[in-house]
């Protein structure tokens, strides 16, 4: 039997709660006629946030005419009845507007989603009020790569997934004080990481619901030690000297200190501080042997490096540099060349 007929003979009869609930059955897809749809053309969005109350609103014509809400193929409410067993919606109706026969979500989820009809019954003909409500879902990421090591020269690829709605964008940066930036995508891909390009790395997933959530990931670049300081002065005697070796090194280096050929080691005399990437070797008292040429030896497990430093009398240049003691014999011959020429003129 057609529905509408059935409408009419439950109004005919007196059954208008029965003709109410049979009439709502044309705003659903389900009771539709096959090859039937309901015309969505003027149909009206609502925008909410997750977990955030969304209001559909709806208003009846007059004080007799009765409402009703559906969502996809069920009724939820039927005038004040409700059919829905899910605790988070509700009619709102204005203190000010006896008409108003609005649809409450509370915490609202990606789920609920969707076509919404508010049903308004007249006299005659029902008159259906279409919402789509959409949902939109803050970025939230739910996997990055772990925290990483590797050695110089390596190729390294980090990976950062997120959800949202709409779906948020994803981009990568070096945090260092420049902050260089990296392409877009879910893909960092680093070919030859140098030890300049080891540090953390922030992902950050950006839509336009929220702030970005960010998450970062260490990469560790393992390197050989490199020497880059070497220091020591002149020391006389019975004074005390310190002679300092800086290297950079990743995992830290250990340090050794010879004197020509033997390695030297912590005695009366002599003591050795070690800490990260420096290393300190003080001599106290000392004495015409303890003169010569220092060496200095970082090791890690890449690689070593070594340097020297001389420990000399104050006022000595080092490695055949002149010194204001002696002066050179082409210096003299300079000078008496320079006197003659006056002597001349």
């Amino acid at each position: 039997m057609d529905i509408m007929i059935a409408v009419q003979d439950a109004c005919v009869s007196g059954q208008w709660l029965t003709a109410f609930i049979l009439s709502l059955c044309c705003f659903l897809p389900s009771c539709l006629p096959a090859g039937q749809t309901v015309d969505y053309s003027s149909i009206e969005s609502v925008v909410s946030r997750q977990g955030d109350t969304a209001l559909l609103r709806c208003y009846l014509l007059d004080g007799i005419s009765k409402g009703a809400w559906l969502n996809r193929s069920s009724i939820i409410f039927a005038g004040s009845d409700k059919w829905s067993v899910d605790p988070r919606v509700s009619i709102v109706s204005s203190v000010r507007d006896k008409h108003e026969y609005s649809l409450q979500i509370q915490k609202v989820d990606v789920f609920d989603d969707g076509v919404y009809t508010c049903s308004i019954q007249s006299e005659r003909n029902p008159r259906p009020k279409h919402l789509n409500l959409i949902v939109k879902v803050p970025p939230k990421i739910y996997d990055i790569s772990s925290d990483i090591t590797v050695n110089e020269g390596s190729n390294v690829s980090l990976i950062c997934t997120a959800s949202g709605k709409p779906q948020p964008a994803i981009s990568w940066r070096h945090i260092t004080p420049s902050g260089k930036k990296y392409e877009s995508g879910e893909y960092l891909n680093i070919t030859g990481i140098t030890r300049d390009q080891g540090g953390n790395y922030e992902c950050s997933a950006l839509n336009d619901i929220a702030s970005p959530d960010t998450k970062t990931v260490k990469v560790t670049v393992n390197f050989a030690p490199s020497i880059h300081e070497m220091k020591s002065h002149g020391v006389g005697l019975g004074r005390t000297a310190l002679m300092r070796c800086e290297a950079a090194a990743v995992p830290s280096p250990t340090f050794e200190w010879y004197k020509g050929e033997k390695r030297i080691i912590k005695e009366q005399g002599i003591d050795i501080k070690s800490l990260s990437s420096r290393s300190v070797l003080t001599v106290t008292n000392v004495t015409e042997d303890r003169y010569g040429n220092y060496t200095c030896v970082a090791t890690n497990k890449l690689g070593k490096a070594n340097a020297s430093v001389p420990l000399i009398p104050p006022n000595t240049a080092p490695y055949g540099s002149t010194g204001s003691a002696h002066i050179p014999q082409a210096c003299r011959y300079l000078i008496l060349a320079f006197s003659s020429l006056i002597s001349v003129y």
